[in-house]
């Protein structure tokens, strides 16, 4: 029996599942969202490379990787990502330069080269509690831009954007749930109200 492939434990793709989906089961994912100007440049070279993620996934990063819950468990989900929004205050995150998980997972992304030690922190906390669980590889917040497309378009990505430098203040986070088709939809975004780091 071969092994389950978990390269893509952190990327918003679509999965099938060993068990029968129900209406029962949600799958939901939590990430810091990319702005304007940014997110339609990355939309843009995703689309580019011949990427099919690009118009269901808007770019992220990722702090709850896709996570199959019960929907009888949203209201106490809910109240859990309230809570882990209010503890923590809002940061800034710049996005700089180019890395990959090759040859691990052939994924392109833009590093999180300022706001790491944010996106962990918050990341921590929203996989505690009902939405508690292991991941595959350790943390490491980045941006994807190209995923499991041919060897050419990733070197591209790679190459192209590697002067990629954005700064933006996250104020929320975004709770996610994946659709029939395969798209991601806003749940609810959940404002960051903690008190200012000193």
């Amino acid at each position: 029996m071969s092994r389950p492939d978990r390269r893509h434990d952190d990327t918003f793709v679509p999965r099938r599942s060993n068990r029968r989906s129900t209406a029962d089961t949600a799958v939901l994912g939590v990430v810091v969202d990319v702005p304007e100007p940014w997110a339609q440049l990355l939309v843009d070279w995703r689309t580019k490379c011949g990427d099919p993620q690009a118009s269901l996934v808007p770019p992220h990063v990722t702090l709850l990787p896709p996570t199959e819950v019960a929907v009888a468990d949203r209201p106490s989900i809910t109240a859990h990502l309230a809570d882990v929004a209010r503890a923590h205050p809002p940061f800034d995150v710049h996005l700089r330069g180019t890395g990959t998980f090759r040859p691990v997972s052939e994924v392109v992304f833009v590093a999180v080269a300022d706001g790491v030690a944010d996106c962990a922190s918050v990341a921590d906390d929203v996989r505690t509690g009902p939405l508690q669980r292991p991941l595959s590889f350790p943390y490491h917040p980045h941006v994807t831009v190209a995923h499991d497309v041919p060897t050419d378009m990733l070197d591209m990505a790679q190459s192209e954007l590697a002067d990629v430098d954005a700064r933006f203040r996250v104020e929320h986070f975004t709770e996610f749930e994946q659709l029939p088709s395969g798209a991601w939809a806003v749940a609810r975004q959940h404002p960051l109200t903690g008190p200012a780091r000193t």
